[in-house]
């Protein structure tokens, strides 16, 4: 990916679905390549998000809350909560991307106070990254997460059934194995034991679907994610670590985002995993938005359609309880 354009940031990717109903949003026309994106950009034609945005005056945020602690190691997020909030919604813990070796959760800000305006309980987690523990480390983290939202679910009016894991990237692989991996290896020792980590939806944007893959087997960020390890060394390490070996028919409703001129993860990574949820009949959407790469949901129309798309899925798996009379 060209190094000028991750400047602009790293977030998601977006698409559509394989059985398009009819009412789908048109995806916003993209570009030939990351040149023409640049190009775009630089014109000012291609307009960014604001990712900064102001707190809106509806949503509450309570920051740096602990939800865990590994062998020492403080675990944080932020929680976003609609200001006036009666009873239990469902529960969205976005987990940001970075190459599993940086970023942080303030990097969702956007999408989090969005999505508690529209109603639901919004956390954001940080977890460790590569340089202070690698793989099962992060997977571990998240899925902490998960068990803290449900164990504070009556707290922060939380329907503890409908928890939904979102990412890119780096947190679209880590949102794929919260929601597809079952083993106890997985769920660490970092607080909340014997509570649940399991998800009822997962929205993957561009994560890493397969690490067995040519492309994985040769990423420096793969490899010293996996403990420093090459797939020679540890090939059951790159494959314990790939949502697609833990993928079955019990695992929940799946949305797929992603570019077709992504550089970093290839498209063909989410065709397989649509291939895969279609052949066990889960539930899923899939888009392929022609001409966006990585970071397409930095521009605005991107993510415009982005939360239309998020906003469809969770409606049909995800409902916010209607309102009072």
């Amino acid at each position: 990916m060209n190094t000028r354009f991750r400047w602009i940031g790293i977030v998601a990717g977006l698409a559509a679905g394989t059985a398009v109903a009819a009412d789908t949003p048109e995806p916003p026309p993209g570009y030939k390549s990351n040149l023409a994106i640049l190009a775009a950009y630089g014109s000012g034609t291609l307009e960014i998000i604001d990712r900064e945005v102001p707190l809106p005056e509806d949503v509450v945020l309570e920051k740096d809350i602990e939800y865990g602690n590994a062998d020492g190691h403080p675990l944080r997020l932020d929680l976003y909560r609609p200001a006036k909030l009666d009873r239990p919604v469902p529960a969205l813990l976005f987990i940001h991307g970075g190459a599993w070796k940086s970023g942080k959760r303030q990097d969702y800000h956007f999408y989090t106070a969005a999505f508690a305006r529209k109603g639901y309980v919004v956390a954001t987690a940080s977890y460790r990254l590569t340089g202070q523990a690698p793989y099962p480390a992060a997977v571990q983290d998240c899925k902490c997460a998960v068990r803290w939202l449900r164990a504070n679910a009556k707290k922060y009016n939380i329907n503890p059934d409908k928890i939904a894991a979102v990412g890119g990237s780096a947190g679209g692989h880590l949102s794929m194995m919260l929601g597809y991996a079952d083993d106890p290896a997985l769920e660490g020792k970092s607080g909340h034991g014997g509570v649940s980590s399991r998800v009822s939806a997962v929205v993957n944007i561009y994560g890493v679907y397969d690490m067995t893959t040519r492309i994985a087997k040769e990423s420096s960020a793969v490899k010293s994610f996996l403990q420093g390890k090459s797939f020679e060394e540890a090939p059951e390490l790159y494959r314990q670590s790939s949502p697609m070996v833990h993928l079955d028919k019990n695992d929940p409703p799946t949305l797929i985002l992603h570019g077709t001129i992504d550089e970093t993860v290839p498209v063909a990574q989410s065709d397989r995993l649509a291939a895969h949820l279609k052949r066990l009949k889960i539930p899923h959407a899939y888009g392929r938005l022609d001409g966006w790469p990585h970071t397409m949901d930095l521009a605005k129309p991107v993510n415009d359609y982005c939360q239309e798309m998020m906003d469809r899925f969770f409606a049909e798996h995800l409902p916010l309880p209607r309102k009072k009379d």
